[in-house]
């Protein structure tokens, strides 16, 4: 059954890969393979409780005979709710930051942006746009940022050469700023859930490997850009209907939202409580304030009249299932202990975390990045370091501490790969609809310059790692 089960969650992988010409939706899948691999865990039950937690078990019946029932019951309350509670903090978290951006949307505070992006100089619009992606990325999830910068980029720009252009820009700055920290990005928010990082250390590690990365495939791109560009002259979206705020308490509430996600590890670390309930505290005080600055617009019923962003509910939404899915289907895979044996094999065969890396990217070419990363990181638990000196490689066992190379090794390639082929990325999938972009033609204007972003950011890394 555990071959079964592993079987399940590669067929999903493969089809999650194949997404671009299957046209399955793979939060679906991610769905199915978790749904499906708990419910064959659960029916050999007996078998796979008593060969990865016999101890466990027995505390559990105290004495008790073994039946069926309690091994479900110690399956439902000891093994699934803990994967449950992993993809929940993830999902919550989502759910608070995206719920922040719409009210932030809906309270036209990114307004400004297309004011102060509007310039007729290509290359300087090219690096303000992506730096202002990098910067917000790094503070919201990547697909929220892309997303609304890509919304940006089109009321600015009318030629889809152009489009195409800025838009390539704006995906790797997102992917690269979502990388740099903690929150910017599920895959960052799961280690430091699990413990595996703290928020400054990581950040301050990857701070150059992703910069390079970002600038490397921006300053390739920017070489392709005529000099001057065609900028639309829009006016701002009329704001009278649907919002009281005026220009300083837009920027206000948005430098509110900002300091607020800045202080979530500040949070975290003083109450070591889960950081989505610091994004719930910034969440809840933006809203109140909203409330407030509001009330003669929310008194009136007006504020039924918002217009909502469907296209980043949608994917919002298809990423929370999505990560739930994913979390649950690689859970089920690593409680059979085939994760385990497989980590045994690499370790006696090529001991060596840098290898992992390369494959994490290679891999994360075609996969989801999350998936990817979810998979590898699975292999290996948070090591002990006070007791490093009881291994006999400590240095190898010494990646796998709290702060060790290996999660950050992760991270950095597994978010990278989506910069390659824009098949891992969801803000890429969503732009290659967009504009139809051919997969061969992104990786010839700037697929393989991400790619060397990846390898001269991945040897920085090692160099001061």
């Amino acid at each position: 059954m555990a071959y079964v089960i592993v079987a399940i969650l590669l067929l999903g992988f493969f089809v999650i890969a194949t997404g671009n010409i299957t046209k399955v939706n793979k939060a679906a899948v991610a769905v199915f393979a978790g749904t499906v691999g708990w419910v064959l865990y659960i029916c050999y039950g007996a078998d796979f409780v008593m060969s990865e937690h016999p101890r466990e078990y027995a505390d559990f019946l105290h004495s008790a005979e073994s039946t069926s029932v309690a091994v479900k019951e110690f399956v439902a309350q000891n093994i699934f709710f803990k994967y449950v509670g992993e993809g929940a903090e993830i999902v919550l978290f989502l759910l608070a930051t995206m719920t922040i951006v719409e009210i932030l949307n809906n309270n036209g505070c990114f307004d400004f942006l297309t004011e102060w992006l509007r310039t007729r100089n290509s290359k300087k619009m090219l690096w303000m746009l992506t730096a202002v992606t990098f910067l917000i990325s790094a503070n919201l999830d990547n697909l929220t940022t892309t997303t609304m910068m890509l919304t940006v980029m089109y009321a600015l720009l009318s030629n889809k050469k152009q489009r195409i252009i800025y838009g390539y820009a704006i995906v790797v700055a997102a992917n690269c700023g979502g990388a740099l920290t903690v929150i910017g990005d599920p895959v960052g928010l799961m280690l430091w859930n699990n413990g595996a990082v703290t928020a400054s250390n990581f950040s301050a590690s990857l701070a150059i490997p992703c910069l390079i990365a970002w600038v490397l495939p921006t300053y390739y791109l920017s070489r392709s850009l005529p000099e001057r560009v065609d900028t639309e002259y829009g006016v701002l979206p009329y704001r009278g209907d649907d919002t009281n705020l005026n220009r300083w308490q837009r920027i206000m509430m948005l430098l509110l939202a900002i300091g607020g996600l800045w202080f979530i590890p500040t949070f975290h670390n003083i109450t070591k409580l889960t950081p989505f309930l610091g994004a719930l505290c910034v969440l809840s005080v933006l809203w109140v304030v909203n409330e407030i600055v509001n009330r003669r617009l929310m008194n009136a019923g007006q504020v039924i009249r918002r217009s909502t962003p469907r296209a980043l509910q949608y994917g919002m939404l298809q990423m929370i299932l999505f990560v739930m899915g994913i979390v649950l289907a690689v859970g089920v895979v690593k409680e059979t202990g085939v994760m385990y044996v497989v980590a045994n094999w690499f370790d006696h065969n090529i001991h060596n975390v840098w290898v992992w890396g390369v494959v994490s990217c290679l891999v994360s070419l075609t996969l989801d990045t999350f998936a990817t990363f979810t998979s590898f990181v699975s292999m290996y638990e948070v090591a002990d370091a006070a007791k490093l000196m009881s291994y006999a490689d400590s240095d190898y066992v010494s990646a796998f501490v709290q702060n060790g190379i290996y999660w950050k090794i992760m991270a950095f390639s597994s978010a990278m790969g989506g910069n390659v082929l824009l098949l891992g990325s969801v803000g890429g999938l969503a732009l290659m609809k967009m504009e139809k972009i051919p997969l061969w033609w992104y990786f010839k204007k700037v697929g393989l310059m991400a790619f060397v972003g990846w390898a001269v950011g991945l040897l920085v890394l090692f160099l001061v790692g």
